[in-house]
């Protein structure tokens, strides 16, 4: 199955959080688009890999992607190598987008920008002809992706561009509540962790509403890029 685009998340919820709005206004366009989670979440405060993994499974009907797959690295401990690499490289291989949505470049979890720069390498890595793959027993074709676009997390980064998600933030916000068990809970008797708080899921809205303010627009989510982007026309920039 060949995608447009294929987004990348060091935790079951990470796509959801960061780039959600932007992946369901793709959809709507008529993309095709996938959903790779690196671990199982199971360092998580709240819940655990089993409930994580119901929920991503959930959050990922209501998103409307084509696929979703968990490579089962290890939370909190998987690193940058050649291991890693060709997993990555794999579903690169696998599903052939043309554009890739992963973590952000820097951020409070540590998973965050070792997952952006794992995905970032192996992108490369992906498009030479003799780092060999194969899955199922088949040997793998080298693919790169057109481009590498991180969205943002924890952290306000200042992006390179934005998405004008108007109309798509209450889909959003449905498929990051799938992940009950993450999120604010009155009635939860668990550990509070920076995530479960009621002013987390409200920051969401306002950073969007910001976002979208300063462009123009009601709701827009983030993206910083690797390279320059470049359009035909001024026009294609109004």
């Amino acid at each position: 199955m060949k995608l447009d685009i294929l987004a990348f998340g060091a935790h079951p919820d990470d796509v959801e959080l960061g780039c959600a709005g932007t992946i369901l206004k793709e959809i709507s366009l008529g993309k095709t688009v996938g959903i790779i989670d690196l671990t199982r979440g199971e360092l998580g405060t709240r819940g655990s890999a089993d409930i994580r993994d119901q929920e991503a499974n959930a959050a990922a009907k209501i998103l409307g992607v084509s696929v979703r797959e968990n490579l089962k690295m290890r939370d909190g401990f998987f690193v940058n190598d050649e291991k890693h690499q060709l997993e990555i490289i794999q579903m690169i291989r696998k599903y052939q987008p043309e554009i890739i949505l992963c973590n952000a470049i820097d951020d409070r979890h540590i998973d965050h920008a070792k997952g952006s720069e794992l995905v970032s390498d192996a992108c490369f890595l992906s498009g030479l002809i003799k780092i060999e793959t194969s899955l199922a027993g088949e040997k793998q074709a080298p693919w790169r992706p057109k481009i590498v676009y991180h969205y943002i997390q924890w952290k306000n980064i200042e992006p390179d561009f934005v998405v004008d998600i108007t109309g798509f933030t209450d889909k959003k916000i449905e498929a990051i509540l799938a992940y009950s068990s993450q999120f604010y809970d009155a009635n939860s008797k668990e550990p509070e962790s920076p995530i479960t708080s009621k002013n987390f899921l409200e920051s969401l809205n306002y950073r969007s509403r910001d976002l979208g303010r300063i462009a123009g627009l009601d709701h827009a989510e983030g993206f910083t890029t690797e390279r320059y982007l470049a359009v035909s026309s001024l026009a294609d920039l109004i």
